[in-house]
């Protein structure tokens, strides 16, 4: 069997349509492919961006570096409002010790 310029090919209709569905088939799915890659690609890379954002807060916001709520200020604030209760009401009750045990 020799081909050369001069050889022909012999197809039915039903192959070359076949062959022309299968190629476009193909190519189909290939870009479908390449889109879901690039996709996912966008995706990794978006998540890898909130994943820095994340660690950034993560270590910097029990420090104080960004800032606090609002009711933590208010709540620092009754803890030391308290504190000082305590140490007065220790103070009254050492005086009171003190004083029981003169008697």
């Amino acid at each position: 069997m020799n081909i050369g310029e001069e050889s022909k090919v012999k197809l039915d209709i039903k192959t070359l349509v076949g062959i022309v569905v299968g190629i476009v088939s193909l190519a189909g799915i290939w870009f479908t492919l390449t889109a879901s890659i690039a996709q996912l690609q966008l995706d990794v890379y978006r998540m890898q961006e909130h994943v820095e954002l994340n660690d950034e807060f993560r270590t910097k916001w029990p420090r104080g570096e960004m800032g606090a709520l609002p009711d933590d200020a208010k709540q620092d604030l009754k803890i030391h409002y308290l504190q000082k209760d305590m140490d007065y009401i220790k103070t009254v009750v050492k005086e009171l010790e003190i004083s029981q045990a003169k008697e």
